[in-house]
């Protein structure tokens, strides 16, 4: 019986712990809010129309992963090609590594 007991009262401990945590077994180091906001900004990046050089404002230029102030102000200016950015050494490689696939530069 006292086995039973046991048994039982675990068992609501467990469940009380998965309804006040939800995210308790997923949690672990790797897991924080910036991972995981990491993430689903990668997610919506893939998701979305690559954003066109051309005709972006600073704003959109700046939720770009690596583009701040200074560079978004750098790149509004026409570009034939994306790559320009690196070839006039507007950004760094690795910062148009981490945005190539986001980024267009549409001709009109």
């Amino acid at each position: 019986m006292k086995t039973l007991t046991r048994l039982m009262l675990s068992l609501v401990a467990i469940t009380t712990l998965v309804i006040l945590d939800p995210l308790g077994p997923v949690r672990s180091s790797a897991f924080t809010p910036n991972t995981a906001m990491s993430s689903a900004l990668a997610l919506a990046a893939e998701k979305t129309e690559p954003l066109d050089l051309n005709t972006a404002s600073g704003d959109q230029l700046k939720a770009l992963p690596g583009i701040g102030d200074a560079y978004s102000e750098k790149i509004i200016t026409p570009y034939k090609r994306k790559d320009e950015l690196v070839q006039k050494k507007i950004i760094p490689q690795p910062t148009y590594d981490k945005i190539k696939d986001q980024i267009v530069a549409k001709q009109k």
